[in-house]
């Protein structure tokens, strides 16, 4: 009865409005799936409870939270070491201002572009100290991680996520799935965009909307600002104190992480080559990322356990006591994952895939418009189900159709507006999993880090849609992609103007 119709969207936007006004993520998430589930049974109470028992079990990537708990542990024993203490001395020696350090987070935030999961989570953990300590508020910290996680998997041709996306591609395309990745890159505007803000307002060093009022109250001390946080209550240590030892050094926390992301990609690779790639490009579009990110982790405990032990940095006890306490340190993040997860299901269970299919009925005379139309839908349905990949799943094999004998060119226009509104769309979701992991990274709360993020994405969308405007018409991609920066670039400037004008009156009023 309500599969296949417009009753698909009801539970993710329900979850969603809930969440942004109670501020409750885990009842907000927990309605949206019970609201799913009595849609699918339709209202039957026992055949509800048993399709959201069992859309949660099948839902669950288990390797990804194999991963989270290892990464939390791996986390734990770096800071119970000391190794954070010594890096966080090492960086403050370095980074001793406020714009150095946020360029140096979203420098290496584009560093790590392997996976998302990887990035938030790494990124999060070694520069918290340090962002710390020169006030930086911890829904600054989010927003750098989020803004620089997605939108370079998304234009790295080795990562998870780019052999997501050839997956997604039909075999009877008339390119290849990293062929058409490639050629996306320069069209898929909102990460490139979105990349380029993020090093610009970190260079300039300003803020605007909700983020301004954080950023100010960080520099009061307050880096979460006061309002029911998750982490309010937890103590911001000095990143000059470390654990209980506290020996280690910059190499206590440096070995570790090269070690990890040498074995995710080594293990990408083999991976890959064990389901049936011959070169390096069909190994990691072949590769289990999830599969060689766990393997990767247990790899890097192994190594700890031989880099930490003979030197007595940490002592036996407390290296086996440090992994139920990683374990606990992801748990919000795992919660909020699962019950994201499950509304997914429920969403496909509903037919959401099927709805989109049957409302795109694009006329010819909108050709033109097509790539801002494409981009909107992958917004609406990345937002609305919380997801990149699925949203991949739904809309890459429909334009590669509508396209793929007609106008390669524009083809490829329509497949990065569908990248570049998947990952926006997520961007701005409260349920997405890459926003939660980057809250949970930088041990930000999880509704602020969404509703500051917001503002900053709306500026890029709003460039965006001017981009693709452009690009429909003319399917000139360096055109296209320097107009649009040229855009960006003055946007930004008059925001800047009108808060610098704004801050010279509260001080002439105050």
């Amino acid at each position: 009865m309500f599969v296949g119709t417009w009753w698909s969207l009801m539970p993710p936007i329900i979850a969603i409005v809930l969440a942004l006004i109670t501020k409750e993520v885990y009842i907000s998430l927990f309605a949206g799936c019970a609201l799913g589930a009595l849609l699918v049974t339709d209202f039957h109470p026992w055949a509800a409870f048993d399709t959201f028992y069992n859309t949660m079990i099948d839902s669950v990537d288990f390797s990804i939270l194999m991963f989270m708990i290892l990464l939390g542990m791996i986390v734990m024993l770096m800071q119970e070491s000391g190794g954070t203490r010594a890096y966080g001395e090492w960086a403050s020696a370095r980074l001793k201002t406020k714009r150095s350090s946020l360029i140096a987070t979203s420098l290496l935030g584009i560093l790590i572009f392997v996976d998302d999961y990887f990035n938030c989570l790494t990124v999060g953990s070694v520069m918290r100290p340090v962002t710390d300590k020169n006030k930086i508020s911890r829904a600054k910290l989010a927003y750098i991680i989020d803004a620089t996680a997605a939108p370079i998997c998304i234009i790295a041709p080795i990562s998870s996520w780019a052999a997501a996306v050839n997956s997604y591609v039909p075999q009877n395309s008339s390119m290849s799935g990293f062929e058409m990745f490639i050629s996306t890159i320069p069209f898929n505007l909102y990460a490139i965009l979105t990349l380029y803000m993020v090093l610009f307002t970190s260079i300039v060093g300003f803020d605007f909307g909700l983020m301004k009022k954080h950023e100010r109250n960080a520099a009061k001390g307050d880096l979460f600002t006061s309002g029911g946080e998750a982490f309010q209550n937890q103590e911001v240590k000095d990143p000059t104190e470390g654990g209980k030892y506290a020996k280690g050094k910059v190499i206590d926390l440096i070995a570790p992480m090269i070690v990890m992301i040498a074995t995710a990609i080594g293990a990408m690779i083999w991976t890959g080559h064990l389901n049936g790639g011959t070169n390096l490009v069909e190994n990691f579009a072949n590769c289990s990322s999830s599969e060689s990110l766990v393997f990767a982790g247990l790899v890097t405990i192994g190594f700890l356990l031989i880099l930490y032990l003979p030197r007595r940095v940490i002592g036996f006890k407390d290296f086996m006591n440090s992994v139920p306490e990683g374990g606990k340190l992801m748990m919000p993040a795992i919660l909020i994952l699962v019950l994201a997860w499950t509304l997914k299901g429920m969403t496909d269970a509903l037919g959401i895939g099927e709805f989109v299919r049957n409302s795109i009925n694009l006329s010819a005379g909108l050709v033109h418009f097509i790539p801002l139309i494409i981009f909107c839908i992958a917004i609406f349905i990345a937002f609305s189900s919380g997801t990149s990949w699925g949203t991949f799943a739904i809309l890459v094999p429909i334009v590669i159709n509508m396209f793929a004998e007609s106008d390669q060119t524009m083809m490829i226009i329509a497949v990065s507006s569908v990248l570049a509104g998947a990952v926006c769309g997520d961007h701005l979701s409260p349920i997405s999993d890459t926003t939660i992991m980057s809250s949970s990274g930088a041990q930000s709360n999880h509704i602020n880090h969404v509703r500051t993020q917001m503002q900053y994405a709306f500026v890029v969308i709003a460039v965006c849609v001017v981009g693709y405007l452009l690009a429909g018409f003319t399917k000139n991609w360096w055109l296209t992609l320097i107009c649009s920066l040229v855009l960006l670039t003055g946007v930004l400037l008059i925001i800047r103007r009108i808060s610098l004008k704004n801050d010279a009156a509260d001080g002439e009023n105050g």
